[in-house]
């Protein structure tokens, strides 16, 4: 017991004890946790100050408006050419984390079996992680603590931003290509959703429009009638033919999303030094530009945590996946796919990839691996017709994942310090 208790006490992570590192990671998960608790009530039915359409309202701006700001601020505050070569393996480690996932989730989805047409839906929910909002919300938690073990806390917070931001262009090309083929409904035409006002019960025929809704919750991310939009290029001429075909191939319309240009535009203007010095340094002429996307920036984090709350307060909704299938993406996406991603950064760090002594660079590696399952994929989902189920898995993965999280956060700490 004693030896126990002086290990407990014994300085390691910064100087601090097991329990202190273990309190340095959970206090960011129970900041969420809180955060997301207060959504849940303000659209509880005892409150409901926070309805669904409030919700839809609070998403689209979140996605729109303040993502892109603080993408925009933080990246393009933190790139310059020189981090833009030394960070390549952020984008390759997204790429990485979807093939070990999806992997993984194909081994479970055969042992588990799930109810039909899910087995592609199993393999989707467990190898598409969130690799944008749950870590920036957590990396702002976590330095915001003046206590925290990566140092300054502005430094801290702007690193990790820029970090994460720069890997998100390839998880929105990911999203948008695999995912929204994997998600496609099977042969039958639907995936006996039974509610007649989803988005889509059956995949769209030639020339067939969904129903129209500007609410960013029934039309998230993707917009169909963009796909159908200029089908009959035959009159045009050749050139106008080869645009479609590009247009309608490699959905452009879906991968350049405000997140995804923000991102851009970050990264553009960042690495060119004279712009740069004109938006980016606080010394500059442009710069209220910038300062103003900080301020809109700054608020991203409670609204996303509020709505993500808040879109929890209808429960599980009745999934037709069943408890043993449910069960297994959990236990797949928060404690077999992290593991295979600590093996991918260790490997990477051993043969040279990282950055030397950038223990932030790290970290934000390893978190891409432990986040609970893409909200976007969820989007997804619903526009394919598989919605009721993608909000169940949501709803537990992400009552789970405040445990798991805290866990693997415990552990990447110990092992960074």
């Amino acid at each position: 017991m004693q030896r126990f208790l002086a290990m407990v006490a014994e300085p390691q992570v910064g100087g601090e004890s097991l329990m202190g590192t273990i309190k340095i990671a959970v206090l960011p998960i129970a900041k969420v946790f809180t955060m997301c608790f207060l959504g849940f009530l303000m659209a509880s039915k005892y409150v409901n100050i926070l309805p669904a359409s409030g919700r839809k309202l609070l998403n689209g701006l979140v996605f729109s408006l303040l993502l892109p700001c603080l993408i925009f601020s933080q990246l393009g505050q933190s790139i310059t050419l020189e981090k833009m070569i030394e960070w390549w393996f952020i984008p390759v480690n997204v790429v990485l984390g979807t093939i070990s996932g999806s992997l993984i989730g194909l081994v479970v989805a055969y042992i588990v079996r799930p109810p039909y047409p899910f087995f592609k839906f199993t393999i989707i929910q467990i190898g598409i992680g969130n690799i944008g909002n749950v870590p920036l919300v957590l990396i702002a938690a976590l330095c915001r603590d003046k206590s925290n073990p990566f140092g300054d806390s502005e430094t801290c917070s702007t690193d990790g931003t820029a970090y994460i931001s720069f890997g998100q262009w390839v998880g929105a090309i990911i999203l948008y290509t695999y995912v929204f083929n994997m998600l496609a409904p099977p042969p039958e035409g639907t995936f006996h959703i039974e509610e007649a006002n989803l988005p889509i019960r059956d995949p769209p025929k030639d020339g067939a429009q969904i129903p129209k809704d500007d609410s960013p919750e029934q039309v998230p991310l993707l917009t169909q009638d963009d796909l159908q939009s200029n089908s009959n290029p035959q009159k045009n001429g050749k050139m106008k033919q080869l645009l479609v075909f590009l247009y309608e191939k490699l959905k452009l319309k879906q991968i350049l999303q405000p997140p995804i240009i923000a991102s851009i535009l970050a990264m553009a203007l960042g690495v060119i030094p004279f712009f740069k010095k004109l938006i980016f340094t606080s010394d500059g002429p442009l710069f209220f530009f910038t300062d103003s996307c900080i301020i809109l920036g700054e608020a991203m984090i409670p609204c996303i945590l509020l709505a993500l709350g808040g879109n929890l307060v209808d429960g599980p909704g009745s999934s037709k996946l069943g408890l043993r299938t449910t069960a297994a993406i959990i236990f797949g996406r928060l404690l077999l796919v992290p593991p295979v991603g600590l093996g991918i950064v260790t490997l990477a760090d051993k043969l040279g990839f990282l950055p030397a002594g950038d223990k932030m660079f790290r970290f934000v590696l390893l978190l891409q691996h432990s986040m609970p399952t893409s909200v976007l994929s969820g989007a997804v989902a619903n526009l394919r017709g598989c919605g009721r189920e993608a909000a169940a898995i949501l709803f537990w993965v992400h009552i789970f994942a405040i445990l798991s999280m805290a866990g693997w956060v415990t552990l990447y700490l110990n092992l960074l310090f």
